[in-house]
């Protein structure tokens, strides 16, 4: 899905239910994370996509959905899935260090998106709150509850989408949530 084709999104997020078990509210709240991202990149060209709002820094919001890959396919397919890790953009924060970007280069990080996100959704929707992750933590040795991976996607994502208005607004004063 790239930004330009899907501008609507605003009519296709999906609020959180106000009454529903644990994994289904964490799930809902996640959703409205990833659509609400897609929705602040939503009609822009490649050269916005890459537009900084506060110099020095080179955040973008191409970067951002770039980064989101790599923490998608990080937590949920490698650490908790067992998946193979790999580079997806390069070492260290190379997802966000993007600085070109055409058509067919931002059709390919979307896809990528939307590939990563439905691989991430299987998983999940095989495992319970409590089941621990595959790899553990290199540094401590701990394995991280799914629970825990679920909070921490939506806090890196609501941060995140932070970001994502502030660059929206600077690109074309679109705000909102």
């Amino acid at each position: 899905m790239t930004p330009q084709a899907d501008a609507q999104l605003t009519d296709k997020r999906i609020d959180p239910p106000v009454q529903a078990d644990e994994k289904a509210t964490i799930l809902a709240f996640l959703g409205y994370q990833r659509q609400t991202l897609l929705l602040k990149c939503a009609g822009l060209t490649p050269v916005q996509l890459l537009a900084r709002s506060c110099p020095p820094s080179q955040l973008c919001l191409l970067g951002l959905v770039r980064h989101l890959c790599e923490v998608e396919f990080g937590w949920l397919h490698s650490r908790f899935a067992g998946e193979p890790d790999r580079e997806i953009y390069g070492p260290g924060d190379a997802d966000l260090d993007v600085t070109e970007a055409d058509e067919a280069s931002v059709a390919e990080t979307f896809a990528r998106y939307a590939e990563f996100v439905a691989r991430s959704q299987q998983i999940v929707a095989g495992a319970a709150p409590d089941d621990l992750t595959a790899l553990a933590h290199p540094r401590t040795g701990e394995h991280f509850s799914l629970r825990w991976i679920l909070d921490h996607l939506v806090e890196e994502y609501a941060r995140h989408n932070g970001h994502a208005d502030l660059l929206r607004q600077a690109i074309d004063g679109a705000v909102g949530e």
